[in-house]
């Protein structure tokens, strides 16, 4: 019964980042890292959007706190939008190494991974990071 009015907790809902959301940081986080500009033409081809949706959810992640922007500039991360983004690559690097080490393909891993580091509660992405750990021992 806790777990349902949790849900209806509105500071918890606002708190998670949705699938789009934590997708949108962690191209910009990859932009960033391959040291690129992170700019709405390169974020709309990355995410294969359109540039007006790059434009609004850089407004939606602004009012959050997670990113910034200058009037006509290049986006840029805020020190909690980069933990964010951070928390679901790591996701998605672990998520695909251990599909990979069942066998899976390169093609079908990369889309599962992709699918699965949005909802993997973090006490099973812990255990199988913790594996994934192990294994390379």
């Amino acid at each position: 019964m806790r777990a349902l009015f949790r849900f209806l907790d509105y500071d918890f809902l606002m708190s998670k980042p949705t699938k789009s959301q934590e997708d949108f940081l962690e191209a910009l986080l990859m932009l960033e890292q391959s040291e690129q500009p992170l700019e709405t033409t390169r974020v709309a081809k990355m995410l294969s959007i359109s540039k007006p949706a790059v434009h609004q959810m850089g407004h939606e992640l602004i009012n959050r706190g997670w990113i910034t922007r200058k009037d006509y500039g290049d986006m840029k991360l805020t020190d909690e939008g980069r933990r964010t983004a951070e928390s679901v690559l790591e996701r998605h690097h672990v998520l695909k190494h251990f599909l990979l080490s069942l066998g899976v393909g390169e093609e079908i891993a990369e889309h599962d991974c992709c699918l699965m580091e949005h909802i993997v509660s973090e006490e099973t992405f812990l255990a199988i990071k913790k594996m994934m750990e192990q294994s390379q021992s």
